[in-house]
């Protein structure tokens, strides 16, 4: 029978035990009756089930091979089983007799520890599997849980250990025959014989105070009657003990006591040392002997049929140890708690839920013994953290360490993560960072312009982090209006004498800033530290400088000797690396306050957000290499969720993220709408890409290490390029008509777009491919511009005002240059025309056209080469969309990494599974 989910299931006992079976019922009606016990609405009644009766012999291997799905009775009885098993293979098993003078075998006899199995075994068995009535009652009576588990258990026994060898054992049919056997004389004496010896052994723990705050551990040996537990005679007075006592333990009570105090000490060494006395009745214990005891000794004993009692309530339930932190000497005369300062690891102690003392730590850390009376208690100490006490760690944590910690609540000691107790500063601290109001900042009157509700609570979010000294990162989505909070800041910051302030941005960009800051801010000087004759001399003290990141590289010296009041880096992905020369440049500009403002704070790697926010708020996220070992190898290796949990909690407060899909930020933008295009390859792009496949991927099957990485990029890279057009890959200027299936698809897309009077933005990631549909379009005579990387700031901004005054509907854009830092919002198509596998840098090129002031739908079309590694790809990239938002990498690298077959299976040619 096969046991389900919604299988039900009861013992029903026999006499003999063995006769016993297992009622089956719930999955379908079964050929024998059971009365039981079951709820009717609120109400129980006797009722009749319809179940399948199984034999005892045949329902153990059923039970013990239940499926983890079986409901909980069968799980219930699947371990009562098994308890079974283990304790015939123990040897627990006795002769017994019926009621009706058969013979019969049962488990026993059972220790403490036995007793207890019995009672949550019992304990765990759903009211169904006990609904069983006493029989011949005329009230509705059940049998008690615990009962039925002791029958099951009888019964298991009755059936497996009546075998031949029985026969030999017991000198007769008795106890071995299948068919019940009335016991005769013979049986009855042997049965008697067979009989457990009256009493079982205990050690009791008890503690005595010698001299005042002198404490010695001891074991008091005592026999307890296996027939009346209720009796226990301590072996120092048995001697003395009335021969009625010794009559209730059994005969030779000293030969008991000798031979359980053998079996004891094989388990647990130290019990051995009672057998040297003449009469054995206490054993003094050592402090690692109780440790010793404490581990592993009491459940050895137990099993070996020697009971263990401790005093009740005589330990407490331990000590738990955090870390934390104190103002380091020197610092407490600090006006103000600062992200600069030092403080000094202490661990703190807490029992019972109540902190310890310094002075309670002191003792702890000078103790001499493993166990320790505090507080009234007793509290066993680790000898690890005993250890780590009296080491008296000399670390210090800036005030950046302490806030993660307070965030995350662990901080990491010794490569081990312990709960953090932030000291009042720095949890005060965090207390303003979570529930400061961000809309407690009004607009400076001076803005000459109307922020948005978001917009509002992203200058008080500015306003309240930079005031704390905190920085912050502003990522929200492109065309939400980042550069108008900033100039907001500004003014806010400006009326509060906070000093002047530096904008570092792309080239391209620094037009943008400089008519942003005029259209809204008109009283802000606003000075280009850019060009042949820039010059940094009289800064105003609520001026704006804009400077390039080139320019960055160069003059960092000159920038650093301005006092600035806040720095503000745009695009802040261009400072991604932490290694390059413009990121470690950045670093080196002292500032007051820091605002990085990005989109996309995470291209490929979680070392990129890291670079970001250790700009933003220094040590923050500690160490490059220690962010690498605990955040970033765990999250975007193994997607570990305790890390990625733990480093979400560090980064949210310092991080504004909103998107236009958020309901609450944008409700005017229009709609968008996402196509894929799937197209087929032509013949030739067919032949060439099998070609490139064979050539490359029998290379990669001999290359290892950074070689074949190299390899498989390059594989990659020459496939898109096949995808684009022929002539990309061969590097040829023509002829380019009826050779690529993505062009046909393009310039019948691009008839239908221009048909209808719209505009298009049209990205690809090779400006070689862009040059290539510029001269196409060329030949078609349709006006047409091209933005990559080489055009100028002027002829950039050109490019720009023709294409929004409609001069130009078809702008075509390297997604490199032309992916950030532009108004587009005359395109009312975006077409994606080759993949750049990081989503997020694909939305933000999209994003030059869905921002805050466009007024009309916008349509995306993304072209994907139909059976090739694109549209293998493109699937995995709508999850690595969900990933990037979770804080996990997205980039190229995770293809270098799959095994040569799984690599064969994403660039073969075909069907997309």
């Amino acid at each position: 029978m096969e046991l389900t989910a919604e299988t039900r299931a009861i013992f029903v006992p026999s006499d003999p035990p063995r006769d016993g079976v297992l009622a089956l019922w719930g999955d379908g009606a079964g050929p024998t009756p059971v009365e039981l016990v079951l709820p009717r609405g609120k109400a129980f009644r006797r009722t009749k089930v319809d179940a399948h009766v199984v034999p005892l012999a045949e329902a153990i291997p059923l039970l013990l091979s239940a499926p983890d799905d079986a409901g909980p009775a069968i799980a219930a009885w699947s371990a009562a089983v098994g308890a079974a098993l283990t304790l015939i293979a123990r040897g627990r098993v006795l002769p017994t007799a019926t009621s009706g003078g058969a013979d019969a075998w049962r488990v026993g006899p059972l220790d403490g520890a036995d007793e207890t199995l019995v009672r949550e075994l019992a304990a765990a068995l759903p009211p169904e599997a006990h609904a069983l009535p006493l029989s011949g009652l005329k009230r509705v009576r059940l049998h008690s849980p615990e009962t039925l588990v002791r029958a099951l258990w009888d019964a298991t026994a009755d059936v497996l250990v009546r075998t031949p060898a029985a026969r030999v054992v017991a000198g007769g049919p008795a106890f071995a025959a299948p068919e019940p056997t009335l016991l005769n004389a013979a049986d009855v004496e042997w049965l008697a014989a067979q009989q457990p010896t009256g009493a079982h052994l205990q050690l009791r723990v008890e503690i005595r105070e010698e001299e005042p705050e002198q404490y010695t551990f001891a074991g008091v040996l005592a026999l307890r009657s296996a027939i009346d537990p209720s009796l226990v005679v301590d072996a120092e007075t048995l001697w003395d003990a009335p021969e009625a006592v010794l009559s209730r333990l059994g005969d030779q009570v000293e030969a008991q006591l000798l031979i359980a105090l053998r079996r004891g000490a094989r388990v647990w060494a130290p019990l051995g040392r009672a057998l040297e006395a003449a009469a054995p009745a206490e054993l003094i214990l050592t402090d690692d002997e109780l440790v010793e005891l404490l581990d592993t000794g009491s459940a050895a004993l137990s099993a070996a049929g020697v009971e263990v009692l401790w005093p009740k309530g005589m330990f407490s339930e331990g000590l738990r140890a955090k870390a934390s932190a104190t103002p380091a000497p020197g610092s407490e005369a600090a006006a103000a708690f600062r992200m600069t300062d030092l403080l000094k690891f202490r661990w703190q102690l807490s029992l019972g839920g109540e902190t310890l003392t310094e002075a309670e730590i002191t003792a702890l850390a000078e103790a001499k013994r493993p166990m320790i009376r505090l507080r009234g208690q007793w509290v066993r100490v680790d000898p690890g953290m005993l250890a780590k006490l009296r080491r008296r760690s000399t670390r210090t944590l800036n005030a950046a360490e302490a806030l993660a910690a307070a965030l995350t609540g662990s901080l990491e000691v010794d490569g081990e993560q312990l709960d953090f107790a932030p000291p009042p500063a720095v949890s005060g601290l965090l207390d303003r960072i979570r529930h400061s109001p961000s809309s407690a900042v009004e607009v400076p009157p001076d803005l000459q312009a109307t922020l948005r509700p978001y917009q509002r609570t992203g200058l008080g979010w500015l306003a309240r982090m930079t005031e704390l000294g905190l920085g912050g990162i502003l990522a929200d989505d492109m065309g939400l209006g980042k550069t108008i909070q900033l100039i907001a800041l500004h003014l806010h910051r400006r009326s509060l004498g906070a000093g002047p302030t530096l904008v570092l941005c792309p080239t391209s960009l620094l037009g943008n800033w400089e008519r942003e800051f005029a259209r809204f801010a008109p009283s802000v000087p606003v000075r280009r530290f850019h060009g042949g004759r820039r010059h940094l001399d009289e800064v105003a003290p609520d001026e704006v400088v804009l400077a390039t990141y080139g320019v960055l590289r160069r003059d960092r010296e000159a920038l650093a000797e301005v006092g600035w009041g806040l720095l503000a880096a745009d695009e802040a992905q261009h400072v991604k690396n932490p290694l390059s020369i413009t990121a470690k440049e950045l670093r080196r500009i002292p500032g007051a306050a820091r605002v990085a403002l990005t989109g996309t704070p995470m291209e490929n790697r979680l070392t990129e957000l890291w670079s970001i926010v250790d700009w933003t708020t220094p040590g923050l996220l500690g160490t490059l290499e220690h962010f690498r070992r605990t955040i970033a190898r765990p999250v975007e290796r193994n997607r570990d969720r305790e890390s990625t949990e733990r480093l979400a909690a560090t980064v949210r407060p310092f991080l504004l993220r909103r998107r236009k899909t958020d309901p609450d930020i944008a409700p005017e933008l229009p709609r968008k709408t996402e196509t894929d295009r799937f197209v087929p390859l032509t013949t030739e792009q067919a032949t060439l890409y099998e070609a490139v496949v064979r050539e490359n991927l029998a290379v990669i099957r001999e290359s290892k290490g950074v070689q074949r990485r190299g390899q498989v990029l390059k594989l990659l890279t020459e496939l898109k390029q096949i995808c684009n057009h022929p002539a990309q890959y061969l590097k040829q200027a023509g002829p380019l008509t009826g050779r690529s299936g993505k062009l046909a698809a393009f310039e019948e897309l691009l008839d239908v777009i221009l048909d209808e009077g719209d505009s298009v933005l049209v990205f690809s990631q090779y400006v070689q491919l862009c040059k290539l549909l510029q001269a196409r379009l060329g030949e078609r005579g349709l006006p047409v511009e091209l933005l990559s990387g080489a055009t100028s700031v002027r002829r950039r901004e050109e490019m720009v005002q023709r294409f929004q005054s409609g001069d130009i509907p078809v702008f075509l854009l390297s997604l490199k240059a032309g992916g950030v830092g532009l108004n587009l919002t005359r395109a009312t198509h975006v077409i994606h025309y080759d993949r750049w596998w990081n989503p997020a840098v694909e939305d933000q090129a999209t994003d030059r056209a869905y921002r805050i002031g466009q007024d009309r739908p916008v349509q995306v079309h993304r072209l994907i080469a139909e059976g090739t590694l694109e549209d293998r790809i493109a699937t995995v990239l709508e999850g690595k969309r969900g990933l990037a938002d979770a804080v996990v990498g997205a980039g190229e690298d995770w293809i270098t990494e799959l095994s040569d077959e799984q690599l064969t299976d994403l660039v073969r040619l075909g069907e997309a599974s």
